[in-house]
């Protein structure tokens, strides 16, 4: 594996910090924690020194993303972090092992909703009940004014694909109640961002 296949999303070390502690408050003590949409796979490797006890499954339905995790993880030798599988939260069918917990970081913004809708229907039957599904990204709020940042932002991502866009939080909760997930916390992070945490009910 090359290391010229790795790929770097500036973001991720100006968030990575701020992610990993709502996590130390959601894993298990022990498991597998699947993350959709790895992208670059710096956060995973990342994750990965941060939470030993764990083993870390890193997906992206991109074949290029897929080089990236993989040149990653041959580089950074984390000896917790698994061969990365090509999953699409789209496609009808996984061959996926039950996980402790599902991970999910910008990822929601940047696809149809049908993506959304498979993220959490495919979560639903990997999760046990209680276990933990973890959003990070930009959302919009009802009960909050949204920043001009995120609204710029929105136009972006419209413009250059119509089915893109940032969601509302009241419709991913809709969303987890329909498939089996209670929220259990919203907080604020940097950037205009949030994390959402759901459990398997």
């Amino acid at each position: 594996m090359s290391f010229s296949e790795q790929r770097h999303a500036p973001a991720t070390l100006r968030n990575r910090d701020a992610i990993v502690a709502v996590l130390q408050t959601i894993l298990p003590a022990s498991g597998t924690v699947l993350e959709i949409a790895s992208g670059t796979g710096e956060h995973i490797i990342y994750f990965g020194r941060q939470f030993p006890q764990l083993q870390f499954l890193p997906s992206d339905p991109d074949p290029v993303n897929l080089q990236s995790i993989a040149a990653w993880t041959a580089r950074e030798r984390v000896a917790n972090i698994l061969p990365p599988l090509g999953l699409d939260t789209m496609a009808k069918n996984w061959d996926v092992e039950p996980v402790a917990a599902v991970l999910c970081i910008n990822m929601i913004h940047i696809a149809p909703w049908e993506a959304s809708i498979g993220l959490f229907e495919k979560a639903a039957a990997q999760l046990e009940s209680g276990a933990p599904l973890y959003l990070y990204g930009p959302y919009f709020r009802d009960d909050v004014e949204t920043a001009q940042g995120n609204l710029d932002f929105e136009r972006s991502l419209k413009s250059r694909n119509l089915q893109w866009g940032i969601r509302d939080v009241a419709d991913i909760d809709s969303l987890a109640a329909r498939t089996g997930f209670t929220r259990e916390s919203l907080v604020e992070m940097p950037a205009n961002n949030i994390s959402l945490v759901y459990r398997k009910s």
